[in-house]
């Protein structure tokens, strides 16, 4: 039988052969020019707060997702006036938070809503509205919910002409 195996040097060889050359890398691309100072007001322009509205909404909304979350709040406003509120929302099986217009005092009426947790622990809770919707958010709100489960903890969001649960699209 015969020696198949190749001598090193002609394996070598058909290696070096193999070789690709790269071409040199380019010239960096040049910086884009600085924003006209029409252009950057233009951009300011288009990222405008939501403007101040008259906030009037007797909302329920009570749902289930698909993923388990979950929210029951109700929430009077009239006038910009939070009447009451009423808001649990539940993270799957995780756990929950709860909020309760008793353990707030109404701050801010515009241009959105605020109302600062009486314990002068940070939580707020904001309500505005935009064509589509009334929001209520929270901030800084831990303790009001079961460790750990804050980060997934989302607004609610109510239709402004019927006050049910607003569509999310």
């Amino acid at each position: 039988m015969k020696n198949t195996r190749l001598p090193a040097w002609l394996s070598v060889a058909a290696l070096t052969a193999c070789t690709v050359t790269l071409p040199p890398p380019s010239p960096p691309a040049a910086r884009a020019p600085e924003p006209r100072p029409a252009a950057a007001s233009a951009a300011r322009e288009r990222a405008t707060p939501i403007p101040a509205r008259d906030i009037d909404i007797a909302g329920n909304c009570q749902r289930t997702e698909d993923d388990g979350f979950r929210e029951d709040a109700h929430m009077r406003v009239a006038s910009n006036d939070v009447r009451s509120l009423t808001w649990t929302l539940w993270v799957g099986r995780r756990g929950s938070c709860h909020f309760d217009l008793t353990e707030f005092r109404q701050t801010r009426k515009t241009p959105h809503i605020e109302l600062r947790a009486r314990d002068d622990s940070g939580c707020t809770l904001m309500v505005w509205q935009d064509p589509r919707r009334v929001t209520l958010a929270h901030a800084h709100c831990e303790q009001h919910c079961t460790p750990g489960i804050y980060e997934q903890a989302w607004p609610v969001l109510f239709d402004p002409r019927s006050g049910a649960c607003a569509e999310v699209r």
